[in-house]
């Protein structure tokens, strides 16, 4: 009995911490309404990732949300079903990174940036989901709804 009441209590935390990985709301977004990424260890490079005409658009960000130039950064893309991931094109227009949008109303797209080409990358991933967050009728990427809990302790 014990050893089913243990094996309960941990299916019953994953699937807890599964619920709010994928829960909406409580994304950062940036200054142009676009899902901010992390693009740094310390916080000092981020990414504004927003969607126009059927492509990502990923403008760099520093510390204080404010535009960095376009240089010899590199962002490398991944997106799609994780059984079988595409290598997405990246391209660079109008001061931003461009990445073409796949297939689908949902799906994962990592992001590998390198400060310069000769930088490890730093990986950060976005959950694309297109369907509208029923509370505040933004797409689910995009959300603005507050992160479950974050409304109670802001009353407070």
């Amino acid at each position: 009995m014990k050893t089913q009441l243990k094996i309960t209590s941990v299916f019953a935390a994953v699937l807890l911490a599964a619920n709010s990985l994928f829960a909406h709301g409580g994304v950062e977004l940036g200054p142009n309404g676009g899902r901010i990424l992390e693009f740094s260890k310390d916080e000092t490079m981020h990414g504004e990732v927003t969607a126009k005409d059927g492509k990502f658009h990923i403008a760099l960000l520093d510390k204080d949300m404010k535009p960095v130039a376009l240089g010899d950064q590199v962002l490398t893309v991944t997106a799609g079903d994780r059984d079988k991931p595409t290598k997405v094109e990246v391209t660079k227009a109008d001061g931003k990174f461009v990445v073409p949008m796949q297939k689908g109303e949902a799906y994962w797209v990592i992001f590998q940036f390198k400060p310069s080409a000769k930088s490890k990358p730093v990986t950060a991933r976005l959950h694309y989901n297109a369907e509208n967050c029923s509370e505040c009728n933004s797409p689910e990427w995009l959300c603005k709804c507050p992160a479950e809990g974050e409304a109670k302790s802001k009353k407070k």
